[in-house]
């Protein structure tokens, strides 16, 4: 907890190192200060500091519909009045869950889950629900394929030419690849090594990877390469998005008539406030991860954004109230 506003506890410069990684988390650090305006060292010590606070982490994320590694399954869970941030912590606390978010509205938590098969995701929503005595009720919507990846997302902070610069020549959208529809593929052991390794931190040297996982630097350095050439490998940098001058933080529940399915997809994607954008089964067969710079944004992006997108049947918004936990990951809270 903090009694300063979100924006006051960094200053413009860890705001500017913060959208370079959110451009690319593995950019070298002469890249991200020619962009910043400081020195590499100055850069480097201010992502240092920010990461011992706390406050910023890169991690290595694997897009899940492209690979066999698993799926996602969002719970929208309402909980017994005065139990939702005790049901929260619990959720944070487990290991098969990668995204918790206590929001108001038609629910009390948004919960990802993460299941390797259909009989691993029973065991998780059935037999061992976490917080499953402080639950009323739950609607879970499976995500099958994603518009946009929150490692896509662009904090606008930095020129237009500074994502062309930093990322990757293989870094597309999602929707964006070629093989967008291609078959998922299975991860050899060492590229499954390779990723559990990045996911703890994105910015780990591949000599320190050869190190820790026993292999030559040249085969781990390829093993990387071939992950983020095939879209299955990307770098994300969690980070409150209130540090960044965003308040409103939220998810939009999307009923869009499944001709215009695509479409609708494509076009939300685009928004800059998306951070993630999938698509799902069930009730609502779109949902996004969006933020805003003010809450009273929200009013001109029901109406001129969500009311624009062809198809579209119903809506429904949960307002991020405080994130508890992001790609696997405990942040520091600074609200």
């Amino acid at each position: 907890m903090t009694d300063r506003a979100p924006t006051d506890v960094i200053d413009h410069l860890d705001r500017r190192v913060i959208a370079a990684l959110q451009l690319n988390g593995r950019a070298p650090w002469n890249a991200v200060a020619r962009w910043v305006g400081a020195s590499e060292t100055t850069a480097q010590r201010r992502y240092t500091a920010l990461r011992e606070q706390g406050l910023l982490r890169v991690v290595g994320t694997v897009e899940l519909d492209r690979t066999r590694e698993g799926s996602s399954m969002l719970v929208r869970v309402q909980t017994r009045p005065g139990h939702g941030l005790e049901a929260a912590d619990r959720f944070t606390a487990s290991p098969d869950v990668r995204f918790v978010a206590v929001v108001t509205g038609a629910a009390d938590l948004i919960v990802d889950f993460v299941a390797s098969d259909s009989e691993e995701m029973m065991r998780m929503l059935f037999t061992d629900l976490p917080a499953a005595d402080l639950i009323t009720s739950t609607e879970a919507v499976p995500v099958i394929r994603a518009f946009k990846s929150a490692s896509m997302w662009d904090t606008g902070l930095l020129p237009l030419e500074a994502a062309a610069d930093l990322r990757p020549a293989a870094f597309a959208s999602s929707c964006d690849r070629p093989d967008w529809d291609g078959v998922p593929q299975a991860l050899t052991v060492l590229e499954q090594e390779v990723a559990a390794a990045l996911k703890e931190d994105g910015r780990t040297q591949i000599s320190a990877l050869a190190r820790r996982l026993g292999h030559t630097e040249s085969s781990v350095a390829r093993a990387m390469d071939r992950l983020i050439s095939r879209g299955i490998l990307q770098f994300r940098t969690l980070v409150d998005p209130k540090l960044l001058g965003y308040e409103a933080e939220f998810m939009v529940w999307l009923s869009i008539e499944p001709d215009r399915l695509d479409d609708a997809g494509r076009q939300l994607a685009q928004h800059p406030g998306t951070k993630f954008l999938g698509a799902a089964t069930g009730r609502f067969n779109l949902v996004g991860h969006m933020v805003l710079p003010r809450r009273t944004d929200l009013y001109r992006y029901t109406s001129d954004v969500i009311g624009a997108l062809p198809g579209l049947i119903a809506s429904d918004v949960t307002l991020h109230l405080v994130t508890t936990k992001y790609s696997w990951h405990r942040m520091r809270s600074t609200v």
